[in-house]
């Protein structure tokens, strides 16, 4: 059976907890940094905290991204995704859906719930 030792997972998962600056929410999925923070933004929160490489349910390694509370939504239109982005190095590090997708208003605020993001064991 394949195995990688925690160490390999935890310096993948260590980028989200040390670069990762900004989470957006997005009215699609994006592909690139600029899709993220300029093309397809709905709003935004640097209030980000991301805990450190721990366990995941199953096998493997996860991160958690703790709740944010005080999203600013910047345009109007329907949030489907996050992504989570390096600011200082214009980086996508991670997206993923919205577990409901919710209308939002430019000038309202915005909440998300922790998300956990993991590296599944080798098959």
């Amino acid at each position: 059976m394949a195995t990688l030792n925690d160490r390999v997972f935890d310096n993948g998962l260590t980028v989200l907890d040390t670069e990762a600056n900004r989470i957006d929410i997005t009215s699609i999925e994006a592909t690139t940094y600029t899709e993220a923070t300029s093309t397809n933004t709905l709003g935004n929160s640097t209030s980000l905290s991301i805990g450190a490489p721990a366990d995941r349910a199953g096998g493997g390694r996860e991160v958690t991204v703790a709740a944010i509370t005080d999203g600013s939504v910047t345009g109007t239109g329907t949030a489907t995704h996050y992504a989570i982005v390096d600011t200082v190095n214009s980086r996508l590090l991670a997206t993923g859906s919205l577990s409901a997708s919710q209308a939002v208003t430019s000038g309202n605020t915005f909440t998300l719930s922790s998300v956990a993001i993991g590296i599944p064991d080798p098959a």
